[in-house]
């Protein structure tokens, strides 16, 4: 319990961090129904909101028997885990939003033990989707890369 206390104290100190930076975020112009700011202010009020619940009560669902230790095998998931965030990062201006986000939920979905046809098609639809639904429904530019020939 008390790794999930210090995590959530972390992740509280970093919401309200970077909350503090995204709310200065303000466009010169409007180039979206939705502004620069609000997409990060609601991840980070989600994500500041499972962080309160994890301090106050850390264990909702589990005993605290449950609670794994860190060994040498979670410490490389937790790496992978990160360098896949990084390599989403830096392969989303290149490769473009669909090919580095499939890419991305593929290697999660492999890390967390799934299997490799449902990991490729959950990877895909949620590519897609995504796609679609800040490009088409949202209005949210994103970068197709190496997809920019078929766009309509």
């Amino acid at each position: 319990m008390l790794y999930q206390r210090l995590f959530a104290a972390g992740l509280l100190l970093a919401c309200l961090c970077l909350g503090t930076i995204a709310w200065g975020f303000h466009a010169p112009f409007s180039y979206e129904p939705v502004g620069p700011r609000a997409y990060p202010l609601m991840l980070l009020i989600l994500l500041a909101l499972g962080a309160l619940v994890l301090l106050i009560k850390p264990a909702l669902e589990s005993s605290p028997s449950d609670e794994p230790a860190l060994t040498k095998p979670m410490l490389i998931k937790v790496a992978v885990c990160l360098a896949l965030l990084l390599a989403l990062a830096s392969l989303f201006e290149i490769l473009g939003f669909v090919p580095s986000a499939i890419l991305f939920a593929l290697g999660m979905a492999r890390l967390f033990g799934g299997r490799w046809l449902p990991s490729v098609v959950l990877a895909v639809v949620l590519g897609v989707g995504l796609y679609f639904l800040f490009d088409r429904i949202l209005d949210v530019p994103l970068p197709l890369g190496v997809l920019s020939d078929l766009e309509i």
